[in-house]
């Protein structure tokens, strides 16, 4: 018998776990542990403080903040801290600021950077599509140059201020930057000095090898990607839409000329590799700084359930931080 006849396809919508109800929203089937925001309690015993502040409540978004404790010693209060804005990961159509690997990860990148991270709840698809996500991670911007939020005015250097994310969170970090770049006064005193893109979630219509080759990945099967797709881009677009491929696109004259760096990251056991490694060959031909990291094995996003390989990327990503 033919591979075809006696394997199934992976089933995205039960690895997901999720149903699609007949007005095309999501039924979310199953919800992350979610861990909640601990504001401080003077006893000193946790090495980051947490905190959610509402962004916009027509749209149900919110930040939340991570501060090292060590911004609030005494012999440290007039130094301030670079700022790490996040943008989680989950195909732009599950996860929350708040499900516990998301949480944890953003609380020990705070510790180890000794760095202010504030991670953004954006929108999720197919309920609101793209750009939604990408529209209130500009909010957040905007939110923080002009907050009277004390964790933000009393210890954000707002000149050493780094977009980030994972998977999906990277493709936001990266149109976010493309978006912003444009217009970089509007965000004064608050100024970018680079993207970093974890595992960032790209594609195109036509397959690439390390798709093929990893196209049931028990982490990220090539049918989870396509739904993730289907789901988040504007109706009637395919993966060749710019948002999902970045090589229709040529807007990078001001990332450039702002000399931002750009530190991309990846594996070898995750489809997405390929990608990836074309993301960082047009930055390359475009003339920007660019800095990469793939390591042979592991799957995609291993940082975000393991301790250990999350700590080897902040260590990887403490040499590009200005202090």
């Amino acid at each position: 018998m033919s591979r075809e006849e006696t394997t199934k396809p992976i089933d995205p919508f039960k690895l997901l776990h999720i149903f699609e109800n007949d007005d095309g929203t999501l039924k979310r089937l199953y919800e992350f542990p979610r861990t909640a925001a601990a504001p401080d309690d003077h006893d000193g015993s946790t090495p980051v403080i947490t905190k959610d502040v509402i962004l916009n409540p027509e749209h149900n978004t919110y930040v939340r903040i991570f501060l090292p404790r060590q911004a609030l010693d005494n012999n440290t209060s007039t130094a301030k801290l670079p700022l790490i804005v996040y943008y989680h990961g989950g195909g732009f159509i599950i996860l929350h600021v708040d499900s516990t690997p998301n949480h944890d990860f953003c609380y020990n990148m705070a510790h180890q950077l000794s760095a202010v991270v504030v991670s953004v709840e954006f929108r999720l698809a197919p309920e609101h599509r793209l750009p939604a996500a990408y529209d209130d991670s500009v909010e957040a911007l905007h939110w923080i140059k002009t907050t009277h939020e004390k964790m933000i005015r009393d210890h954000v250097d707002y000149s050493k201020c780094y977009l980030m994310g994972t998977s999906a969170g990277g493709n936001i970090a990266y149109h976010v930057g493309l978006r912003v770049s444009k217009a970089v006064d509007d965000l004064e005193p608050l100024k970018i000095k680079g993207l970093l893109l974890h595992v960032p979630f790209f594609g195109a219509t036509q397959r690439s090898e390390s798709e093929l080759r990893l196209i049931d990945d028990p982490v990220l099967p090539l049918s989870s990607t396509d739904l993730m797709w289907k789901m988040s881009l504007p109706i009637g677009s395919d993966r060749d839409h710019e948002y999902c491929n970045p090589t229709v696109g040529d807007e990078f004259d001001k990332i450039k000329k702002l000399g931002w760096l750009v530190v991309v990251t990846g594996c070898d056991g995750d489809q997405l590799i390929d990608s990836q490694k074309k993301l960082v060959e047009m930055f390359k031909k475009k003339g920007i700084k660019v800095e990469t990291q793939f390591t042979e094995g592991d799957y995609h996003a291993a940082e975000l359930v393991n301790p250990t390989k999350a700590n080897e990327l902040f260590v990887y990503l403490s040499h590009f931080l200005e202090k």
